[in-house]
């Protein structure tokens, strides 16, 4: 005998909760389906569900998102980067705890090298036919942002051996969840033939139709809820074989029915949220102007607060990383949030004065200033002018007639090539290519879990 097994998946929401009615009403249905044709349905996330960016998943550490989870009857799930490394220890050891899926995920653990007791390395479900899935999970390899928070990553290929050595003999099919990115998710399906699925996230891959590699699928299903990720499986329930699958996609826009139950939900977390975040930080008596192209009061505020918060000789911040100016009165959390939303941590890097000036010369170039920048936890629209705290950058129209550096001081005095500076900045310039010089630098210091907003926080608090 032939059944079909129905396999949905999400991924990277990023608490983008526009989409989260839809995905419901379509889900719901779908297991309605299911149920009546006495067929198998399985739905499970692949991580970065919660991101702090919005005030639901601010404002409740997170556990809003597990109870939206909780309510679609999720069979599993794996964490992304945005539930292990923006929330701090505590709040993470505690975000599953009333988790009614499984949290699956191989190669997280302990200080003390145990995993926690709210993750599984793997989980074996047995369908009413007898068959039994094998879900595996691995979360990306961040492992000093792990460290700083209390926690140990270990190599996501070293502990997918481990643990497929455990279940093969035990699983008629290996499904693993593996929030990663493509790049890796092709690599394991080349090393470990004996995953049958990866159904990945991270990068944001879009994969219509899946992708096939020897004789394993690959999935994604891109990121904030615009796209719901479904396989079909075929097996031969008596051989308890698998003889085919299939991926495909279904886009939310155009999907017509949500759920208004969750659309009513939700509304009710916005004011329990707002409510939450209406916690008083400070009061300002005067306005603090953002301009995202020229020089302006709140950037330097910000950067002087990271150069004093990170025990830096000068720091640097784009002003972009403000959406808007802060009015006088009365600073509250969610004044904050709405600012300053981004998953971005204060850091500290060590720079000889030649790759410093490199530096500067480049973030005052006006491409570097415009740039509308996706990704490395920036929730914002442009990079913005680059404003420094303990540099002074002169320029001046030359002949060509654009804007040119023609000095720069470091604390009053010309910038010594060969002298290391303590710059204090964000982590995002030292993960991607915005700043090679910065990415590449030997020396680094992460200030962890304090976000930008907490060291803007501490400031305003102290005024």
């Amino acid at each position: 005998m032939i059944e079909t097994i129905h396999l949905y998946h999400t991924n990277d929401l990023h608490s983008h909760f526009e989409n989260w009615p839809k995905i419901v009403g379509f889900l719901k249905d779908k297991r309605k389906l299911h149920e009546l044709h006495n067929e198998e349905m399985l739905l499970v996330d692949i991580g970065d569900h919660a991101d702090r960016f919005h005030p639901i998943t601010e404002a409740t550490k997170g556990k809003a998102n597990v109870m939206l989870l909780n309510q679609l009857h999720y069979d599993a799930a794996t964490i992304g980067n945005n539930e292990g490394i923006t929330f701090a220890h505590d709040d993470l050891n505690d975000l599953y705890h009333e988790a009614e899926f499984p949290v699956i995920i191989s190669n997280f653990y302990t200080e003390q090298d145990e995993r926690p007791e709210w993750v599984v390395p793997y989980e074996i479900k047995t369908l009413k036919n007898g068959f039994k899935v094998a879900f595996l999970g691995v979360t990306v390899f961040y492992e000093k942002f792990y460290e700083l928070l209390g926690w140990k990553v270990k190599d996501p290929f070293q502990s997918l051996n481990e643990v497929i050595q455990q279940v093969k003999g035990q699983a008629d099919m290996i499904v693993l969840l593996s929030h990663l990115g493509i790049t890796d998710d092709e690599m394991i399906a080349n090393d470990f033939p004996d995953i049958d699925i990866i159904i990945g996230g991270h990068t944001h891959h879009v994969l219509k139709q899946g992708k096939r590699i020897n004789s394993t699928l690959v999935a994604g299903a891109g990121k904030y809820g615009q796209y719901i990720g479904y396989i079909s499986i075929e097996i031969k329930t008596n051989e308890k074989q698998l003889i085919e699958n299939n991926a495909a996609l279904y886009s939310t826009s155009e999907l017509h029915h949500f759920c208004q139950e969750t659309t009513e939900y939700l509304n009710r977390l916005y004011k329990d949220s707002d409510e939450i975040l209406s916690e008083e930080i400070g009061v300002i008596d005067h306005q603090l102007t953002v301009d995202w192209f020229h020089d302006s009061p709140f950037p330097q505020l910000l950067a002087s607060a990271l150069r004093e918060w990170c025990d830096g000789e000068v720091a640097m911040v784009n002003s972009g990383i403000l959406l808007e100016s802060l009015p006088k009165g009365r600073v509250t959390r969610k004044d904050l949030h709405r600012i300053c939303p981004h998953p971005i941590n204060p850091c500290k890097i060590y720079l000889k004065g030649d790759v410093l000036k490199e530096v500067i010369l480049q973030s005052r170039d006006e491409k570097m200033e415009h740039l509308q920048l996706k990704g490395l936890g920036f929730r914002g629209k442009v990079m913005g002018r680059m404003v420094f705290d303990g540099i002074s950058v002169k320029t001046d129209i030359l002949s060509d007639g654009k804007q040119h550096v023609t000095e720069i001081l470091v604390n009053h005095q010309p910038i010594n090539p060969d002298r290391l500076y303590k710059v204090a900045t964000l982590d995002m310039f030292t993960l991607g290519p915005l700043y090679p010089e910065i990415s590449h630098a030997e020396k680094k210091i992460f200030y962890m879990p304090e976000l930008l907003r907490d060291v803007l926080a501490w400031k305003l608090g102290k005024s």
